[in-house]
């Protein structure tokens, strides 16, 4: 039987990066002669910190990581290189000499789109990394593409933390996003289905002034792809009243809590205590049928009676 001929990389224009990160030299040299045959461009790295060093310096395309590695392991070196935003799209293939269970979900909890077991199967790896970077870039295309269309949109986990986001996304959100790339608490509780997404489908928040509304587009076990659009400012407390059929003094509190102030600022900007701001607003979510701020907040911004 005639040998098979190795995969080759996806065509494109530029020869594909693979960065190899490996504390095994005979490991190193029989995968690089492999990868080299098959048209790449090979990057090696001993280490974890050397590897964070080398993608820091050149992102590549695709990512073969061993798992266990002297110091700086792959798991951990694979979670790193996913919280930071400008590697966290580079598929990463673990290679582990750990066939159990517990170490392979390890691998995928950390970040990792596959897997492949020692001894090392060259032509094996290699249709591994052809497909997923094919995959990558078809993703990273979609991405462009979305981001062409100035539609302001993010992917973000379960947990809230941001996976990619578009330009408009990226510049309308900073303000209330963590340092650590998360939307704030009150976003992720929505998100995660509390009170507030069964109470309704999208979430009203003020960011710097401007008042924006996050909306689920799609979701998958990943994640989920939301659409951030900006809404008009709240309506005049005479309108909120007439709308909803509030008094004046229940409308001066929602029009400016639809504007994101907290009771002690409404209270301020009113005249009264914080605790019969409170009581207002107990009277409002009564009348509104909600039970929420968000939910008052996302009625009054969308004018929306309920």
């Amino acid at each position: 039987m005639r040998p098979q001929p190795l995969p080759e990389q996806p065509q494109d224009d530029e020869p594909g990066v693979v960065l190899i990160v490996d504390d095994a030299p005979e490991n190193l040299a029989m995968l690089h002669e492999a990868l080299d045959a098959a048209g790449w461009r090979v990057l090696v790295a001993i280490d974890g910190h050397v590897a964070l060093d080398r993608v820091a310096r050149l992102k590549p395309d695709v990512i073969l990581l061993d798992a266990l590695m002297p110091g700086l392991d792959g798991f951990e070196t694979c979670r790193r290189l996913k919280a930071d935003p400008a590697s966290a799209q580079v598929p990463i293939i673990f290679m582990t000499g750990l066939t159990e269970t517990g170490h392979i979900v390890h691998a995928f909890q950390a970040g990792g789109v596959d897997y492949v077991t020692k001894p090392i199967d060259p032509p094996e790896v290699l249709a591994r990394i052809a497909t997923h970077v094919r995959n990558a870039r078809l993703a990273a295309q979609a991405q462009q593409a979305m981001d062409a269309t100035g539609h302001a949109m993010l992917s973000v986990d379960r947990q809230g933390y941001v996976r990619w986001q578009s330009p408009s996304a990226r510049d309308w959100l900073r303000p209330c996003m963590g340092a650590d790339g998360r939307l704030p608490p009150y976003a992720v509780e929505w998100l995660q289905g509390g009170r507030q997404a069964a109470e309704t489908d999208a979430l009203s928040i003020v960011v710097d002034g401007s008042h924006l509304s996050l909306s689920r587009l799609a979701g998958d076990g990943a994640g989920i792809t939301l659409l951030v659009r900006k809404r008009a400012s709240a309506p005049a407390p005479a309108e909120l009243a007439a709308a909803f059929g509030i008094t004046v003094r229940e409308a001066e509190v929602l029009h400016w809590v639809a504007c994101g102030k907290t009771n002690r600022d409404v209270g301020e900007i009113l005249g009264m205590s914080p605790r019969t701001v409170d009581k207002h607003l107990q009277h409002v979510f009564a009348k509104l049928n909600v039970e929420t701020r968000t939910a008052a907040a996302s009625l009054a911004l969308n004018r929306r009676a309920p």
